[in-house]
């Protein structure tokens, strides 16, 4: 081959290296993403009370109590597991508890690593129809 002719191959092929480190690095990202969801909290209930993911999707739950403070507490295993099990919900804090003070956007974060159906409550006593208070994180597989 001469130079005539395998400068466009070369040409060629490093383009193409160039688009697939490109390719791949978008593949990286989407994988990074996360999935965020607004909710809200006021007495006394969340909206919206059920939410669904996907198994192995990154969630920002942004909660907002709208009314007053409220709490927010999740359980990181799923109805009916022995609570001795793994958790399926992971979130970077032991205990996934959270204030949420009125008005302020308040991030919790966690990586739904099982299938199943995660009940939340409101933590911080609001009245009478607190114990009423609830939601679920369904991961679906």
């Amino acid at each position: 081959m001469n130079k005539t002719t395998w400068m466009p191959v070369a040409a060629a092929i490093v383009m193409s290296a160039g688009l697939i480190a490109i390719s791949g690095k978008s593949v990286t990202a989407a994988q990074d993403s996360v999935q965020e969801i607004e909710i809200s909290a006021k007495k006394f209930d969340f909206t919206p009370s059920e939410i669904h993911v996907k198994k192995g999707a990154h969630v920002r739950l942004k909660v907002t109590a709208t009314d007053r403070d409220h709490g927010l507490e999740v359980d990181p295993r799923s109805e009916g597991s022995d609570k001795k099990s793994e958790p399926g919900l992971k979130f970077p804090v032991d205990k996934p508890t959270f204030k949420l003070p009125k008005n302020e956007v308040q991030a919790v974060e966690f990586t739904a690593d099982q299938p199943g159906t995660y009940d939340f409550k409101c933590s911080d006593y609001c009245g009478s129809g607190h114990k009423g208070m609830k939601g679920r994180i369904i991961v679906d597989p």
